[in-house]
């Protein structure tokens, strides 16, 4: 180790040398560290650190996989200032509210494509309640019952878990049973309580969220965890986020990956704030990869990014690109993002992984190799 520590790129300052030491010695960096690192490391010096956690973790392994999203309705009861998505519910008129059957003409296009997965999420709408998904899960996976379902935020979750008069924990083993097997890690947003007053006071709040992940990964369902960054959050606040998320995944290892989400700034209250820069960006990525050391992977949302953008990230502590997409989310797209019409063939992702030097592996929703694409010939049937 003493070798990859001379040969990297070291700063002068004495604090960013002994963070050094203790990442290349598998030690856990400080609050105070993660701080220190916002605010004077180099992008070189914590991209250097990041990648190397990363290739320990990993190698060069770099994972996707075949998915495709439904999003149910973009009418919610809820403001947030920085959301393009959605439409209030009083205006629902100028939204999109799918049935049922609709939904399932959705799963229903994809019988002949080898997906693993479909994830699901929308807004919050007060007629899509907790029986109505309980019914969608049951349609999906009598139709499909190998197709891992993916679904809820917890802001979503909370409204209908609230609105049933169910606990959590009834509310999740009943949505369990109906066929629901994982949970994506919107709605974190930020979790300071002074900054989600500003920009999403009336969802469910930081320990509201936390405590139906945790319980989640009480009743054997793994999940995601996110951060919205970029707007008008201190770098305390990012580390005071990923701190609660990493003493959560000390005490339930019930994480599979976090996943940075830009701010965008195209057509929603918060307009007015400049977006991050690119260097920013993979600051960022780069130091929840090296403080997040219990968190097994990181992930790049290339919709969100833009798939160049992404393909950078892979230098920068990330070794997850999510999946095809197929053009079945509007999130990001209507925030303004690079990607308009987000959708990448499994030809598309092998590529772009291999352009930056990775080995890309399809992997199901845990984690599970279903293909490793690093020896394939390009070209190939893939």
């Amino acid at each position: 180790m003493t070798e990859v520590i001379e040969t990297s790129i070291l700063p002068e300052d004495t604090d960013l040398k002994h963070i050094a030491q203790k990442v290349y010695t598998d030690q856990r960096i400080t609050n105070e560290e993660a701080l220190l690192l916002f605010e004077k490391g180099s992008l070189g010096f914590v991209g250097s650190l990041a990648n190397f956690v990363r290739e320990k973790l990993h190698g060069d392994r770099t994972y996707f996989n075949r998915n495709f999203h439904i999003e149910p309705t973009n009418a919610c009861i809820y403001t947030c200032n920085f959301c393009s998505y959605s439409r209030l519910y009083a205006h629902r008129d100028e939204a999109w509210e799918l049935g049922l059957d609709q939904m399932m003409d959705i799963v229903k296009k994809y019988d002949a494509e080898p997906v693993t997965e479909v994830h699901i999420v929308g807004g919050v709408h007060p007629k899509m309640n907790l029986e109505f998904f309980a019914e969608l899960l049951r349609k999906i996976k009598a139709h499909r019952p190998e197709l891992h379902i993916k679904g809820f935020t917890a802001v979503e979750l909370d409204y209908m878990f609230r609105k049933a008069k169910k606990t959590v924990e009834e509310g999740l083993s009943y949505l369990k049973e109906a066929g629901l097997e994982s949970l994506p890690g919107g709605g974190a947003e930020i979790f300071a309580d002074a900054v989600r007053k500003q920009i999403c006071p009336d969802k469910v709040d930081a320990d509201g969220w936390l405590q139906i992940h945790e319980t989640a990964h009480r009743l054997g369902m793994h999940t995601n965890a996110t951060m919205l960054y970029g707007h008008i959050e201190s770098f305390a606040d990012r580390v005071d986020h990923m701190h609660r998320l990493r003493e959560l995944q000390d005490k339930t290892g019930g994480f599979n990956t976090f996943i940075p989400l830009k701010f965008r700034n195209k057509d929603n209250d918060m307009s007015h704030v400049p977006e991050s820069t690119l260097v920013e960006d993979m600051r960022l990525y780069a130091i929840a990869r090296i403080y997040l050391d219990n968190f097994p992977h990181m992930k790049a949302y290339w919709p969100m990014l833009g798939r160049q953008n992404a393909q950078l990230s892979l230098a920068f502590g990330v070794n997850d690109l999510d999946g095809t997409i197929d053009d079945t989310t509007k999130i990001y797209s209507m925030a303004g993002s690079e990607e308009q019409t987000p959708s990448m063939s499994t030809q598309d992702l092998v590529v772009l992984i291999r352009q930056a030097k990775r080995k890309p592996v399809e992997r199901g929703t845990l984690y599970n190799v279903v293909k490793d694409y690093s020896r394939e010939e390009l070209g190939s049937e893939v």
